[in-house]
């Protein structure tokens, strides 16, 4: 029977009549090409032929959407190629190959990879810069991607943000080196692009008189109190923005900072101040929010807008908040902090706890580092309600 329009409903009629759950009607005019019909009610046009000994199935199209007419055309042009040597099958089994071998699939099936292995900023960051930043590049296959493709984004990045395009070359450069252990790839067309300028590294370390007034102009607000746990702590910014009750033990007056968090992925137990336990206790607990700041799930985030607040409040400039934690290494190492002590406030894996030496000493020298966090250097700062010195040590 032909397969038109006009026969379609005899053809559904037989196949309901034999009660298979999956036939196939080939079209008695045009060899090869084929209606086929399951129980489940999906019908779709086919063609069937054999290669190398084998059976071979190409499916056209859904029959309830590729009209007899339009599904006759395509099979003429396919059987076609197959009567000129080409194998339809391989063909297009080769182009779903590739399709999944262009950059933005490996790139997807390289985050999926990643996720849960790294901190979840550290995935938002590296998402950014892979998705976003190399976004022209996504369209080709992999193994097409030269170096100047590479080349050409790194330097736009770097005309605008240097640093940024430092980082932006490092993550495809990571990126290359999993997709070339997968086989998705032969080489890294990151390798012996031009590396951007790097920006001087930050110096800043604010003085005592800079540090007092940016303590007294430290707000009764979120930002007010990490600004301030800051300077007495050395954390990082996300750090203590991103602290949680549970991270807290009152009676051992420490705080946890679990592995997941740190930069390095290494748990910190540091013990506080009672200064910092002073602004700690001073912030209340909120039913919705495990976290002591901020009402994202990340916790605070409002990083700029309070950052230009406060600089217009105290009157010092050219400062980052990281500048803060310079700044508390700097003052622990004037008044004779020992500087593997030091690392240990900032939760830093160098020095004394580097290569073979860091395998073997495991100590945290938690009654160090809480010597280290005590008041001793003191600076003067304009009374505040439980809140008189700032203290290093």
């Amino acid at each position: 029977m032909k397969l038109t329009k006009q026969n379609l409903p005899a053809i559904e009629a037989k196949f309901a009549k034999d009660g298979k759950a999956d036939a196939i009607f080939f079209d008695e005019q045009l060899k090869r090409f084929g209606l086929r019909l399951r129980a489940s009610g999906r019908r779709s046009w086919i063609i069937q032929y054999e290669k190398w000994g084998r059976s071979r199935r190409v499916t056209l199209g859904n029959a309830a959407v590729v009209t007899p007419e339009q599904a006759r055309h395509l099979a003429v042009q396919e059987l076609a190629k197959l009567d000129l040597g080409t194998d339809v099958a391989d063909e297009r089994a080769q182009a779903k190959v590739q399709q999944k071998r262009l950059l933005k699939s490996v790139i997807d099936q390289y985050l999926q990879a990643r996720k849960g292995q790294v901190r979840e900023t550290t995935f938002k960051e590296v998402s950014r810069y892979l998705l976003k930043t190399f976004k022209p590049l996504h369209h080709m296959p992999i193994s097409a991607v030269q170096r100047a493709d590479v080349a050409s984004i790194l330097r736009d990045k770097a005309n605008e943000r240097p640093t940024a395009a430092a980082i932006a070359a490092s993550v495809l450069t990571t990126f290359f080196g999993w997709a070339i252990g997968e086989g998705f790839c032969d080489a890294n067309p990151v390798a012996f692009t031009n590396k951007p300028k790097p920006q001087p590294s930050r110096e800043r370390v604010l003085k005592d008189v800079e540090l007092a007034r940016v303590w007294n102009a430290c707000p009764d607000d979120d930002y007010g109190r990490i600004v301030r746990l800051l300077i007495l702590t050395g954390a990082r910014r996300d750090e203590i923005g991103g602290m949680v009750w549970d991270e807290l033990d009152k009676d051992n007056r420490t705080w946890t900072l679990p592995a997941e968090r740190a930069k390095n992925n290494r748990a910190l137990k540091l013990p506080l101040p009672d200064l910092a336990w002073d602004i700690i206790e001073a912030v209340e607990r909120r039913d919705f929010n495990e976290h002591l700041f901020g009402r994202g799930k990340n916790g605070f985030n409002n990083w700029h807008f309070t950052k230009q607040e406060l600089e217009q409040r105290c009157g010092v400039t050219d400062w980052t908040v990281h500048d803060l934690r310079r700044s508390a290494a700097t003052g622990m190492a004037d008044i004779g902090i020992q500087p593997h002590i030091i690392e240990a406030v900032l939760n830093h894996v160098s020095g004394h706890k580097a290569g073979v030496a860091g395998i073997y000493n495991r100590s945290n020298y938690e009654r160090e580092v809480r010597t280290a966090l005590t008041p001793g250097r003191t600076i003067s700062l304009r009374p505040q309600p439980a809140l008189r010195q700032l203290s290093y040590r």
